[in-house]
């Protein structure tokens, strides 16, 4: 296996210092706008296999041309979502082999944004799906940690823990602190935006996807290892768009732990405008010139990468299940937490972005050895979730199982 990494951000980043651990594939070329930085990703690793390269994400033609000069017949898709399109479309073309961990973006609907759905996550990839299998290629999408790992827990939900599924929640909550930040997110600015603001999709049986208010639905959710009680709220997200595609249940919801003054910080953002993604015109020293407010936003808070050393505590990304096994009624938490010391000492990477890492490098190692197959465009649903699991903790990262009625927790290893 040759894979075309494009990205070399955080996750990127700690997407090669995994990777270099682990034998399955022949070479990783490392690719981003700024090769400065591709090179920095490969060096930290000293790793022959390893070799940067310079590519515009935009550019499917620059993409397909960099996927047939190195050889590579995968392409790892670690950019924001806004390049979703040309990467998926790139390695289409190419006929090679695709993974994301975030999907095509969602429009809200025109009149109704707060009642039904537009555009949904995914929607432009999923169009493409029959091309895809007609072709015997595979497009796995979604295959970070959420969406990813939260979605390979639903489905070992539904094959081993349950026979009937009510509700499947994605819940996501940490207590990690950054020192000398009042606010600095862990993750990519431009994409946290984009899910909290935008109108957070539910899946009923009943009624199929439709749509809520930012922020709906508060619930206070107690997250294991010490993490604790984070108040949650309903966000867009894609596992609400994957799951009831391959796992049957009556709902679905995806709920983040954002906190109070997180929530505050992103709803001011929204009221003066710096969400937007179109331009506005500004003075400049050389005359006006047209900038995007949330790119300004972005610019202006720290690198998501930089701040590991600054940063406190655990996060805690985890899918909760509510139904029957053998008539009797049952309700767990399967989870995955990681502790920012930890990865930090381990990988010189902060959590958020080595949890989100490790799952794509997990699931290229089971595509490369044959373990996971297919065709079209699937989600980490469509595949058997034991193997995943299994493999994840042989990575040295394992998961756990609460038993939320006597809140019993677990570390889960086989």
């Amino acid at each position: 296996m040759r894979v075309l990494l494009v990205g070399a951000g955080g996750v990127g980043t700690a997407i090669t210092r995994i990777a270099a651990r682990r034998p399955f594939f022949d070479e990783m070329v490392v690719a981003d706008y700024d090769l400065g930085r591709a090179q920095a990703a490969v060096d930290s690793v000293g790793d022959p296999r390893f070799r940067a390269e310079r590519v515009d994400a935009s550019d499917p033609a620059a993409v397909v041309a960099l996927l047939g000069r190195t050889g590579c017949d995968v392409l790892l898709n670690a950019t924001d979502p806004r390049f979703v399109m040309p990467l998926f479309t790139a390695a289409g073309e190419a006929g090679a082999t695709y993974l994301d961990m975030a999907m095509s973006l969602s429009k809200p609907h025109p009149d109704r944004p707060y009642e039904q759905t537009g555009v949904k996550l995914g929607d432009a990839q999923f169009a493409q799906s029959d091309a895809w299998a007609a072709k015997g290629a595979l497009a796995l999408v979604g295959m970070g940690v959420e969406p990813g790992l939260s979605d390979v827990f639903a489905r070992h939900a539904a094959d081993e823990l349950f026979d009937e599924i009510e509700e499947i929640g994605i819940r996501d909550g940490s207590n990690l602190t950054v020192d000398g930040y009042d606010f600095a997110p862990s993750f990519n600015i431009w994409t946290t935006i984009e899910e909290c603001l935008n109108p957070p999709v539910v899946w009923e049986a009943a009624r199929g996807w439709f749509t809520t208010a930012p922020f709906s639905e508060p619930e206070v959710f107690d997250f294991p290892e010490g993490i604790g009680p984070v108040q949650c709220v309903n966000v867009e997200h894609e596992e609400v768009l994957l799951i009831p595609r391959w796992v049957g249940a009556r709902r679905v919801t995806f709920k983040y732990g954002l906190g109070e003054d997180f929530i505050r910080t992103l709803r001011t953002l929204h009221q003066i405008g710096l969400d937007r993604t179109e331009g506005v015109i500004v003075p400049g020293p050389d005359g006006p010139v047209t900038v995007s407010p949330r790119d300004v936003v972005a610019a202006s808070l720290p690198d998501p990468a930089t701040l590991g050393a600054r940063m406190r505590g655990k996060t805690c990304a985890g899918t909760w299940v509510r139904g029957t096994k053998d008539g009797e009624p049952r309700e767990v938490y399967l989870y995955h937490v990681v502790d920012n010391e930890w990865s930090m000492a381990e990988y010189g990477c902060q959590a958020v972005v080595w949890q989100t890492a490790i799952n794509p490098v997990v699931a290229l190692e089971l595509v490369a050895t044959g373990a996971w197959t297919g065709a079209g465009v699937l989600g980490p649903e469509a595949f058997p979730a034991r193997s995943f699991l299994d493999l994840l903790t042989a990575y040295g990262s394992p998961w756990g199982l609460r038993e939320q009625a006597a809140t019993r927790t677990a570390a889960v290893g086989s």
